[in-house]
């Protein structure tokens, strides 16, 4: 079957208004297939759909619901290698980055399903009043999920995984640019026994409209979204309307600070992993690379050489390191950063440029002394660009790190514990890897503070952002 259409209801459905638009890859900017683009009708049948599921699903023991995710995470870790190649045909990502988002993507079925039977509540005894104060988690409600094309599957899991375990039934439009994972995915979501309705997949070129309509439904009661800051701040205004549970993880602005005592091949390596993974577009990139002055010079020419090491190309290639960014509109938002940065003194190491002919390629790049001013340094880069500034001093670099609007994620590189541990405490980021490059990991809530979002994802909290808390006061 060709999983094309809208999924509605376990079944494939046209869009009402017939439109279908088309997905291309980005290495050869041929289109691959076109995709159903849902209408308001399409919307109002899958909460229709949504509402009937949920009744019975939320009455379901956890370890009802719990097995099913298990069953999911088994299948989809049977079957990395299909969604692997299908992420990268829609999004351009080189197949080890591909292969490692779906394993990733997979990760989130297994650990909600371990989650699903650990909604603890408590009884306790009032102090004053006497009465038994009984606290329970119960379902939100159905939750509408917006995700984006930078992590085609795993965004969409991460959201998807920990409704399901709390009762749930979601409706999910992903990113234009990324459709056919998610449709993808639902074939084996039903092998797994997710009951029909439970999860909708509503791919769509009016995302505001169609958005905006469901968030006015009564019966929608989450709102989830993965992407930038300033559609975050629409859809905030727009569920302060119905009063709706927002979850929001929006952009970021990552730096990566480098101490004069850190072990540089520690550094390095956490370095091409933080900004390198998925081409760099990912809110988690290292976007503001700090050095102290003492290593500068060497970090800077062994990071450029590894830079320069990678291959660039079509991303179904194994012998790939980086494939093309989504779409021509990245691409050259990431060249005009760099054109930016080098207008106002930043000097290019290596790279600096895309390549000549088709594809939304741009070569990995690192820039050094990048002025503040630069445009670089106050917005996400999102590509394979590594912005280097330098540093003498401690409180200096740390006011510099947190002079932004955003506060997703930072690294910090020294071998220094103590030392380590207190400049993680004075950054104002929801999250911190000292001496690691990566931190996205299923268990962990994941989330950031300022305006990188609201509530965290993973963890046993991300459950808990599809659940409602209930108090009982009772006597006996």
């Amino acid at each position: 079957m060709d999983f094309t259409d809208l999924y509605i209801n376990g079944d494939w459905h046209k869009s009402d208004s017939g439109e279908r638009f088309d997905v291309v890859n980005p290495a050869t900017e041929k289109c691959i297939t076109s995709v159903a683009s849902a209408s308001v009708a399409d919307a109002d049948a899958a909460l229709d759909a949504a509402e009937a599921a949920m009744k019975d699903w939320a009455a379901r023991t956890p370890r009802a619901r719990s097995e099913i995710l298990r069953r999911a995470w088994e299948l989809m870790t049977a079957r990395l290698d299909h969604f692997a190649h299908l992420i990268t045909l829609e999004n351009g990502k080189a197949g080890a980055d591909a292969r490692g988002e779906a394993a990733y993507a997979a990760e989130f079925f297994r650990w909600f399903a371990e989650e699903a039977v650990r909604a603890d509540g408590m009884v306790t005894h009032a102090p004053a009043s006497g009465a038994r104060i009984i606290v329970q988690h119960k379902p939100a409600g159905i939750a509408v999920l917006v995700t984006p094309w930078n992590y085609p599957a795993a965004m969409g899991t991460r959201k998807i995984a920990p409704a399901l375990a709390a009762g749930c039934a979601v409706i999910i439009k992903p990113a234009a640019e990324t459709p056919l994972t998610m449709l993808a995915l639902m074939p084996l979501l039903e092998e797994a026994g997710v009951p029909p309705g439970l999860v909708n997949v509503l791919p769509t070129r009016s995302a505001g409209p169609l958005v905006s309509h469901m968030m006015q439904d009564p019966r929608v009661r989450v709102i989830s979204f993965t992407g930038s800051t300033a559609v975050g701040r629409k859809l905030l205004h727009a569920a302060a309307d119905q009063v709706l549970k927002p979850a929001m993880e929006l952009g970021g602005n990552a730096p990566l600070i480098v101490f004069d005592d850190a072990d540089l091949d520690v550094a390095l390596e956490g370095a091409m992993v933080a900004k390198m993974r998925n081409l760099g577009s990912a809110c988690t990139a290292a976007n503001r690379i700090y050095v102290h002055e003492a290593v500068a010079e060497e970090f800077t020419r062994r990071l450029a050489e590894a830079m320069g090491k990678l291959k660039v190309g079509d991303g179904t290639d194994p012998t790939v390191d980086v494939g093309a960014l989504v779409n021509a509109d990245t691409r050259d938002k990431v060249a005009a950063f760099v054109e930016d940065a080098v207008s106002r003194g930043a000097k290019v190491e290596v790279g600096g440029k895309a390549p000549e002919g088709k594809g939304y390629f741009y070569l990995p790049t690192v820039l050094t002394n990048v002025p503040e001013t630069a445009e670089c340094v106050h917005d996400e880069i999102f590509g394979p660009v590594a912005a280097l500034q330098s540093f003498s001093h401690q409180e200096d670099v740390i006011r510099r790190a947190n002079a932004t609007e955003y506060g997703l994620v930072a690294y910090v590189f020294t071998q220094d514990m103590k030392r380590g541990m207190q400049v993680c405490e004075r950054m104002d980021y929801g999250m911190v890897g000292l001496n690691r490059g990566l931190v996205s990991d299923p268990a962990a809530p994941f989330g950031g503070m300022k305006q990188s979002g609201l509530g965290r994802e993973g963890g046993h909290e991300g459950m808990l952002e599809f659940m409602e808390t209930q108090y009982i006061s009772a006597s006996w």
